[in-house]
């Protein structure tokens, strides 16, 4: 092995400028002890499965995780270019002068072939992750929960629109329930006040006015301050409880989702 270019500790093995021999041998370990890998090189990648796809030659970030999925990134860009994920089993091997990190996945059935030419870095990590992940969702982050699973407020609901202007200000979210009855909805991401009761009770007159039927008001928070149930009770409103983080998952559910989408229209 090359002298000066091995940088190696327990937790972290790293290799610059190595020969595509030296290069092999780190990978090979990293996925015998099960760690995270990351290699910077020239490479093409091809791949069969969701698609079949070709990506010439470029200078990319390959990193494959301990539980076996795998990420190829360009120089620029958040998303990943070639993915796959876990489960996957990997092996390599040189020939004709390059290096070839081969994965395959049984279930569905799907590989990759990363090609190096050359190889800049290669690195060997063992990570270890337990913390908690918290999501936060904003307002605007609640209001598009609802609009894409309206069942966060009730079964059968269904949104009309959002933002409604009326003449005391703007309904959050404005629709319809099961049995016909137009309802309006006011969100607050924290605890609610008596001012969130108040102003959500200014919206109803107006809109009884302008409409022929039964008209429902829901204010939708995690939780309600002290006395604001027995107001709502006394105006004739509803309450729902929300949680933000309950909104952060269904939007991230959905964006994971989009990005599988994305993925597969691009013949990865």
């Amino acid at each position: 092995m090359a002298e000066n270019n091995l940088a190696q500790s327990n937790k972290l093995s790293v290799l610059t400028m190595p020969t595509l021999a030296e290069a092999e041998a780190l990978i090979e370990r990293a996925f015998i002890q099960r760690r995270t890998l990351i290699v910077a090189g020239t490479c093409q990648v091809k791949y069969v499965g969701r698609a079949t796809s070709t990506l010439e030659l470029g200078e990319r970030i390959l990193i494959i995780k301990s539980d076996g999925s795998l990420l190829v990134h360009r120089p620029v860009g958040y998303e990943p270019v070639n993915w796959q994920p876990a489960g996957s089993v990997f092996h390599t091997q040189i020939r004709d002068d390059k290096l070839e990190v081969y994965g395959i996945r049984q279930k569905p059935r799907e590989s990759v072939r990363v090609t190096f030419e050359n190889i800049y870095m290669a690195s060997s990590l063992n990570l270890s992750d337990s913390g908690d992940f918290l999501l936060h969702a904003s307002e605007d982050d609640m209001h598009r929960a609802i609009l894409l699973k309206p069942e966060l407020l009730e079964e059968g609901f269904k949104p009309i629109s959002w933002e409604k202007k009326v003449e005391p200000g703007f309904v959050d979210i404005y629709g319809e329930d099961k049995n016909g009855k137009l309802v309006i909805v006011e969100v607050k991401r924290k605890t609610a006040s008596k001012e969130a009761a108040l102003q959500l009770a200014k919206y109803i007159e107006p809109i009884k006015a302008k409409v022929n039927r039964e008209v429902r008001a829901v204010l939708v928070a995690p939780s309600l301050a002290k006395d604001v149930q027995r107001l709502l009770v006394t105006l004739g409103l509803e309450f729902k409880a929300l949680d933000p983080k309950t909104c952060a998952e269904v939007l991230k559910k959905t964006e994971n989702k989009k990005l599988e989408t994305f993925f597969a229209q691009k013949d990865l």
